[in-house]
């Protein structure tokens, strides 16, 4: 089948500065929307959007680099939309050929691989998770908050006390200052992810105040390829290790077993919505946590990874809601911080109008 890709990079602007222990732009970042037609399929259009993460590679220009070859790749795929058996085959074998066609690049390959799915769901006029074989009832989300001054973090977690549970950023000189500030305004479960900001002395120093303090677990305390180090903390750790930059794809998971207790699947790292379904899939099989997270994506990006929610233990996508402004409707959060997945076919979103 012939396709034809459009796409377009989206400057984003936070409601509120947002820094990581490895990242220090803390007011703005970048994202590519792609809109997908199939000469098949004349009368739909499929969105996407993929967040490059530099960590990893991306940017919105490697991303437009490699979009042809993708979108080569799609031309040897036989598509049968004729029942949702075949459906789902179809879209294995796309994401297949992605895979064969090129490696890394998860986020180029997440914006298609949610554009295509969006686009059959649309043609089968079934909403996304009904086409992917998923449930509506999803846990709720938690509220990141990034790094900042302990007072600041405090007051943005207890604007944010609506939500279950918070994911606090940490990985600088003051991470239990601002968790004892978060403690005293919040109630809840706390979440904390390192973004590989810790030393193993200083992960051992604080685990102690970590489980004093009720945190529900730790992500990522370490560098990504210091398995060693991850596994040394968890066998010393009540709290579940959950590994985020050490699990990008479903090929890192058998590594991970005996080494953290945890997984984070981000559709942006692993290559889209297919390809998450999978590798949630898997890592319930080989027993671990799953944590599925975001990045500071709008609703097409969150709602793609809304539709397998429901295979997580924890979710994490707020990246919408990160935002001074989310380009797109359609995605609701209810008031018990569940996202409700649109009955519509497809991720069900429209986009604004300049003027809305």
């Amino acid at each position: 089948m012939r396709f034809a890709l459009r796409h377009s990079t989206l400057a984003l602007t936070f409601r509120d500065p947002f820094r990581i222990a490895r990242a220090l732009d803390t007011g703005h970042a970048r994202t590519v929307i792609v809109e997908l037609t199939c000469a098949g399929w004349p009368e739909h259009t499929g969105i996407g959007e993929g967040f490059p993460d530099a960590y990893y590679g991306e940017t919105p220009e490697t991303m437009a680099a490699v979009f042809p070859r993708l979108l080569g790749a799609l031309e040897g795929v036989e598509f049968d939309l004729g029942d949702l058996v075949s459906s789902r085959a179809s879209l294995e074998r796309a994401a297949a050929a992605f895979d064969l066609a090129l490696g890394h690049n998860g986020a180029a390959k997440c914006a298609l691989n949610i554009a295509l799915h969006d686009l059959a769901a649309k043609q089968l006029a079934l909403p996304l998770y009904e086409l992917l074989g998923t449930s509506p009832a999803l846990p709720p989300t938690d509220f990141t908050i990034g790094i900042d001054e302990p007072a600041v973090v405090a007051e943005r977690a207890a604007r944010a006390a609506r939500f279950p549970a918070l994911k606090i950023k940490l990985g600088g000189p003051q991470d239990l200052a601002t968790l004892e500030a978060v403690r005293a305004i919040f109630p809840g479960p706390i979440r904390v992810d390192a973004n590989t900001g810790w030393e193993p002395a200083e992960g051992a120093r604080l685990l102690p105040e970590l489980v004093r303090l009720g945190v529900e677990l730790i992500e990522q305390p370490f560098p990504a390829h210091r398995l060693d180090q991850l596994a040394w903390l968890q066998e010393r750790s009540p709290l579940p290790i959950i590994a985020d930059e050490s699990a990008v794809t479903i090929d890192d998971l058998d590594r991970l077993v005996g080494v953290v207790a945890g997984v984070n699947v981000k559709l942006a790292k692993c290559g889209g919505v297919g390809p998450a379904k999978r590798m949630l899939e898997r890592a319930r099989e080989l027993g671990f946590k799953r944590f599925l997270g975001c990045m500071e994506e709008t609703s097409v990006g969150i709602a793609a990874s809304a539709a397998v929610a429901a295979l997580a233990d924890w979710v994490d996508l707020d990246g919408c809601l990160l935002l001074a402004d989310d380009p797109f409707t359609g995605l609701t959060l209810g008031d018990d911080c569940r996202w409700v997945l649109p009955a519509s076919p497809g991720l069900g979103l429209v986009r604004r109008t300049p003027h809305a």
